[in-house]
């Protein structure tokens, strides 16, 4: 994501802790021994078990405005709030000649509007002592403002300002170009990302998510103002929009100022086209950059699974958790209730690992990715593909273990005004309405060793995987060793 640093340190009146299935509501002044101010223990003052804290979450509002923009929040007592526009676009809405197209735009949009041209804009966040950010990713483009409370109406009209009148000046284009080019330059030091990136290119090869979110170099260096300006008129369009808050805010002022600040923004695209989104096809397949001068390989591997709305995702979340993380730098030792990690760690095995459930909109990547010496390359992907084990033998000590670590994760989610918005925006363009952490939590509840068996047995089970991976790799198997690691015979 590219941030803009525009002061502000609001200060934390409160935080919230999830520990053993409650959660407890830290006072100001609290000490470290778990004693507020007054004395008293949190479980006596100011504290609400899991299921109260499910069931006081404020009420997520919707209203949709004539030209088709969603608006929505979750009010809140706190004397800031987050708001943010989440647009339907990204790099999977580019062709090849395109990709980098809606990162570059990302880039430009702070950096004045026809309105506000030059630095005026950044100032004027600056002046309210406001954060704003935004990020781009493969299906959706995020602008948003942390603000305080009572400038929720400026902040609305600040968004609106970027997402209909963004300037992109000349200038400011040929700036930015070479500021893009660094920093792709710095992420293909990031060599995590770029295994990633090198998984998506061969799971979807000739297909759009193939597309890096960033573009490619020679990309960066040719796009011209009618590029990016094509692309911002194709795609933020007010049905493909969320404006979304959180925090002390109130869901009329929110839509009141959308229908002053946004009315104008477009129903339609040009020539009445909607741009749809193609199937992209998984294709079983690897794709390997060795290099011998790196220290260490990074390994990943990932199978298709489902896209956003598909029920089999919780499921699959529950899986991920009972597999677990793993790095170095963590306690435990062999100890840890990970079977994966604990093997890693009596055998010395990587440095770090974790799986993932990567959702688009029809399609996604399970799978896990690891990063260890180049002479343990063939036994921590024997290990990792023994995780296997679930199609035939989870059991119900592990999923519960997992399903009380996603009931954490879950619960996390309130932490914050940016991380609730945020929320809000994504899952009304995921899913089309927010759903609600009660749903949520029942999903989670009704699953069983049973269900991760199946369901895991539908995905991994025989299926031709697809695998990157970068470094001193000359250990990893050919992809027929790693293919057959997927089955074995069943007596």
């Amino acid at each position: 994501s590219y941030a803009v640093f525009l002061s502000v340190g609001f200060n934390v009146l409160s935080s919230v802790m999830v520990l053993s299935g409650q959660t407890a509501r830290l006072h100001p002044g609290t000490a470290g021994h778990g004693l507020p101010v007054g004395g008293l223990p949190l479980t006596k003052r100011g504290a609400a078990t899991y299921a109260q804290t499910l069931q006081n979450i404020p009420e997520t509002q919707v209203t949709t405005l004539e030209n088709g923009l969603r608006v929505a929040s979750e009010e809140s007592n706190q004397p800031t709030c987050t708001v943010g526009v989440w647009i339907e676009a990204g790099s999977r809405y580019e062709d090849a000649k395109t990709n980098g197209a809606g990162f570059f735009v990302e880039h430009l949009a702070f950096k004045g509007t026809k309105k506000r041209p030059g630095s005026a804009f950044e100032k004027e966040v600056e002046s309210l002592g406001a954060h704003l950010n935004g990020y781009t990713s493969r299906e959706q483009t995020a602008f948003y403002i942390k603000a305080l409370s009572k400038d929720l109406s400026k902040a609305v009209e600040l968004l609106g300002d970027l997402v209909q009148n963004c300037a992109l000046e000349d200038s400011q284009i040929e700036k930015e170009r070479g500021v893009i080019l660094q920093e792709l330059k710095e992420m293909d030091g990031n060599l995590a990302d770029v295994t990633l990136d090198y998984l998506h290119a061969t799971a979807y090869q000739g297909t759009a998510l193939a597309h890096t979110v960033e573009g490619t170099t020679e990309n960066i260096k040719h796009l011209t103002r009618a590029d990016l300006a094509s692309y911002v008129d194709t795609h933020f369009k007010a049905p493909r929009m969320v404006l979304a808050a959180a925090g002390g805010i109130s869901h009329r002022e929110l839509v009141d100022a959308a229908k002053q600040h946004f009315a104008g923004v477009p129903f339609t695209s040009k020539e009445d086209v909607v741009p749809a989104l193609p199937h992209c096809r998984f294709t079983g397949s690897e794709i390997r950059a060795r290099d011998d001068g790196l220290p260490l390989a990074h390994i990943a591997l990932a199978v298709e699974g489902p896209g956003w709305a598909d029920p089999d995702n919780v499921v699959l979340n529950v899986a991920n958790a009972i597999i677990g993380r793993y790095d170095r730098t963590f306690g435990g030792g062999k100890n840890q209730s990970s079977r994966l990690a604990a093997l890693a760690v009596e055998h010395n095995l990587c440095h770090s690992f974790e799986p993932f459930n990567t959702s688009y909109s029809d399609t996604g990547l399970f799978g896990f990715h690891f990063v260890c010496d180049p002479l343990s390359v063939d036994d921590m992907m024997f290990l990792a593909q023994g995780e296997m084990r679930l199609c035939t033998s989870a059991t119900e000590s592990e999923v519960t273990r997992a399903k009380n670590y996603l009931r954490n994760a879950m619960v996390a989610q309130l932490d914050g005004t940016t991380r609730v918005c945020e929320n809000i925006g994504s899952h009304l363009l995921h899913y089309g309405r927010r759903i609600p952490l009660e749903e949520w939590d029942a999903r989670i509840s009704a699953v069983d060793a049973r269900m991760v068996r199946d369901v895991c047995s539908k995905y991994i089970y025989d299926k031709c995987p697809a695998v990157a991976a970068v470094g001193p790799i000359e250990q990893l198997l050919d992809y027929n060793r790693i293919r057959s690691g997927m089955f074995w015979v069943r007596l």
